[in-house]
């Protein structure tokens, strides 16, 4: 079975028994969640009961409409959310957040219609962020994991990150601060380690990071964290890439990790 295979099952590929569908709603909080962390200009939700719009493009019907039942009377921020299954990849530009499920890099044709739009793009290929893609899924330990394009979600004039709504109960979350003057192309959020949630460890972990000129991290230096939080937060921090500069730099970046 390959990466992309898995994490079509992660994410409901298909829910025909019951234990599939209750696996899958363990995994769908992560597009509520996509929503729940992005803020978008006010033209694209222009009044408190602007609909939020959450789009599926692609694939089957069964996840749109797992989706659809668990997403049902909740609403982000006041704006209530709507699930949308399309076919057509005319319909994305009028989504706020479109999951596009397409493989083997096929996902260009889609994200150029979202050009000079306000939408935030998930997909679960390998070269979605190289094409312009903003969210991507992997599958990684038996969970799902999750890396940032950050430059093309600043281009879509989107803010993405922790706002001051609560988090529901049980959930562990890790949450990013760069310090530095270099730009981030793609970041990815570490892992929560499941031995720390299981001794409801949480914190801090702040890393000193070393960029080449092309924007590769060359080295991790833990400056301060638990061993166990740590080792999370380097293992994640070395994939990420920043923008290209003339000279080596060392970036500060701190990682908070919290179960609620």
């Amino acid at each position: 079975m390959d990466r992309r295979s898995g994490l079509r099952g992660a994410i409901c590929r298909s829910c025909a028994s019951s234990n599939c569908q209750r696996n899958s709603r363990s995994s769908l909080p992560t597009f509520f969640d996509f929503a729940k962390r992005a803020q978008w200009p006010e033209r694209a939700l222009p009044n408190d009961k602007s609909k939020l719009i959450i789009c599926v493009f692609g694939g089957e019907s069964d996840f749109p409409d797992v989706l659809k039942s668990t997403l049902a009377g909740k609403d982000i921020r006041e704006h209530p959310i709507e699930v949308r299954h399309l076919q057509s990849s005319g319909e994305l530009k009028s989504c706020h957040v479109a999951f596009i499920r397409v493989a083997n890099g096929n996902a260009r044709a889609a994200l150029a219609q979202l050009e000079n739009t306000n939408v935030l793009s998930v997909g679960e290929d390998k070269e979605f962020l190289s094409q312009g893609g903003m969210i991507n899924l992997t599958l990684e330990g038996g969970g799902v994991r999750f890396e940032l394009n950050s430059a093309a979600i600043e281009r879509a004039d989107i803010r993405y990150g922790r706002h001051d709504s609560p988090t529901s109960r049980g959930d562990q979350e890790t949450s990013l601060h760069n310090k530095t003057v270099r730009a981030l192309k793609i970041s990815s959020q570490p892992l929560y380690p499941g031995i720390a949630k299981t001794m409801n460890l949480r914190g801090s972990v702040q890393l000193e990071v070393t960029v080449k000129p092309d924007g590769r991290v060359k080295d991790v230096r833990v400056v301060g964290g638990h061993p166990l939080l740590a080792d999370a937060a380097v293992r994640s921090v070395k994939q990420w890439r920043y923008e290209p500069s003339g000279r080596e730099t060392t970036e500060v970046v701190k990682v908070n990790f919290e179960n609620e």
